[in-house]
């Protein structure tokens, strides 16, 4: 029983690959045979009947009686793919379970196998290295040998280049021998990973397609520790780790200076509430900043849609007036409308002036810096001589509790817990971003412009509307921003003053390049939360405001340099 038992590993060690295994080859054949005529005809013809509907080529009435067709040999195809579900179940269910009794030994022969390999390249490595260091050495060696005696200033210059060229040879040779070591040592990788994943491809194969998490999950780890570089790790990460160390210090800190608890829910809490508004900024500006491009007139915009949004939700008779028009009454229209007001003329006025600022950069090639810049001066003038400076007051209570309250959740270890209501709009401008960006056409499309705008109108893709389109989206972010600002304090001009540059830095330390088309939402969701998390912290220890700043100037210099150096290399 030992030996059989012995000779059947064997066998298994000895195969090339799974599809050299017959039995593994019969499974196949017949799991084949029972899609043939149920399952796989059943997609064939479903893939037909949607390519005929969009054929121009075929009339109406011909098309109508191909589809007909096509739908009466589908049903057919499906009841035999019913009719064989069962058996196809049973045998799909046999044949996994026989291809990991076979993959494991064979996944771990390939693995012993490279591992041996790997080892010795190390060693012929170190061996190659070694011999052409000597191998300089003893040619300089000789080279002074020849130049014995001669002092002459032509002999001694004669012997540093000789001597200068052959150390370059060195180094070239040094390089070259790296390269061949490093290709080898990848090929070795390559043929780890590429054991599993010929094992997952004929699992799914033989499930017709269909995968499994845990094997996803497994593929993607192991892809993930291949490509694993320390120096590429720390290059893409130093920073995030640097900021979890300063925090873990900070809630160290915290309670040994009689600050209390940092990490407690209505804190954290507390840090989302203040992150909320400001989740609207930056999703505006991460636009332009994948354009290769920024947007300074942000906290003008903040400004001017919370002025409107306080002017027309305010209780009772305004004290401000604008351009000497007012002051305003709005009580009598319904809260309603009020507020579906505010919100619009908001949105409507951060868009109009983002747009004024996206036709100059669009059309006239201005870089956005310049032309938010101008739009950033123009609201700043327009808000302050209109309102003199004068803050329009506090806002309804009732509407104010509604969109900027909080939520009572209980009684936690002792403590009342408190759910901010301006979390929850910050989360759907989330998912609306990360949806504009990852799953439409025009997301696409600004990755394109971002990486390289020549190449990507070249492609057919219109650089003008991507930018208008940017900038617009820009504006209605700000505009939603704004509105819900104006339920944190009374608005005034002054209001959002440098929430311009906590919005690009918060992009910035989220990953996404100035160098453009380079970034992900989630990138600027992680920044807009470390920035404020950043100042919490800061000021729950008691640190001066101002000290603050060098902190947050240490960090985006630190993150534009990491992007510059990522830059460096990919060039």
């Amino acid at each position: 029983m030992g030996a059989k038992h012995m000779d059947e590993k064997t066998k298994v060690l000895e195969i090339k690959t799974l599809e050299n295994d017959e039995k593994l080859q019969e499974y196949s054949a017949v799991l084949h045979d029972l899609r043939k005529d149920g399952v796989h005809q059943t997609l064939l013809l479903s893939e037909e009947i949607v390519a005929i509907k969009k054929s121009k080529m075929i009339d109406a009435s011909e098309k109508e009686a191909i589809i007909a067709d096509k739908k009466r040999k589908k049903a057919t195809a499906k009841k035999i793919a019913a009719k064989n579900r069962a058996e196809e179940k049973r045998l799909t269910k046999e044949a996994v379970i026989y291809t990991n009794s076979l993959a494991k030994p064979y996944i771990k022969k390939i693995i012993s196998e490279e591992n041996a390999i790997l080892v010795q390249l190390k060693k012929d490595y170190k061996n190659e290295v070694r011999s052409i260091k000597n191998e300089a050495l003893q040619a300089i060696q000789a080279i002074k040998s020849s130049y014995a005696g001669k002092t002459t200033k032509a002999d001694t210059l004669a012997l540093k280049q000789d001597i200068a060229a052959r150390q370059y040879e060195m180094k070239s040779d040094l390089f070259d021998a790296k390269s061949r070591y490093i290709s080898a040592v990848d090929r070795s990788k390559d043929a780890k990973k590429q054991a599993y994943i010929d094992y997952v491809q004929k699992n799914r194969s033989l499930r017709n397609g269909r995968t499994r998490f845990s094997e996803n999950f497994v593929l993607n780890f192991k892809d993930y520790v291949y490509k694993f570089k320390l120096s590429q790790f720390f290059l893409d990460n130093g920073l995030y780790l640097a900021i979890i160390v300063f925090f873990i210090v900070c809630i160290i800190l915290a309670p040994l200076s009689g600050a209390g608890n940092l990490l407690s829910l209505p804190n954290i809490l507390t840090i989302l509430e203040q992150a909320s508004t400001r989740m609207f900024y930056a999703l505006g500006v991460a636009g332009l900043i994948l354009l290769a491009g920024t947007d300074l007139s942000v906290g003008r915009m903040v400004a001017l849609g919370s002025v409107v949004t306080g002017l027309i939700l305010h209780p009772g008779m305004n004290i401000v007036t604008f351009f000497n028009m007012g002051p305003w009454n709005f009580v009598a229209i319904p809260m309603a409308i009020r507020v579906i007001m505010a919100l619009f003329i908001s949105v409507s006025l951060c868009v109009l002036f983002s747009a004024f600022a996206g036709v100059f950069s669009a059309r006239l090639k201005i870089h956005p810096f310049i032309s938010t810049l101008a739009t950033q001066l123009i609201i700043y003038g327009l808000l302050f001589f209109g309102t003199s400076g004068t803050p329009v007051g506090s806002i309804d209570s009732g509407i104010k509790n509604a969109f900027g309250g909080r939520w009572t959740l209980g009684i936690f270890n002792g403590e009342l817990i408190t759910f901010p209501k301006l979390i929850i709009p910050a989360i759907f401008a989330i998912i609306v971003a990360w949806f504009i960006w990852n799953k439409t056409t025009f997301g696409k499309n600004m990755y394109a412009v971002g990486g390289n705008a020549e190449a990507a109108s070249v492609s057919g893709i219109s650089v003008f509307k991507v930018t208008m389109g940017v900038f617009i989206m820009a504006g209605i972010f700000y505009g939603f921003g704004a509105f819900f600002e104006a339920f944190k304090a009374n608005a005034s001009a002054g209001t959002g003053q440098g929430y311009e540059l906590d919005a690009i830095a918060a992009c910035v330390v989220g990953g996404i390049s100035f160098n453009g088309g380079i970034g992900k939402i989630g990138g600027a969701v992680l920044g807009v939360i470390i920035f404020t998390g950043l100042t919490y912290c800061l000021t729950f220890l008691g640190i001066d405001t101002n000290l603050q700043f060098v902190f947050k100037g240490f960090i985006i210099i630190a993150a534009v340099a990491l992007d510059s150096v990522k830059y460096l290399k990919r060039k």
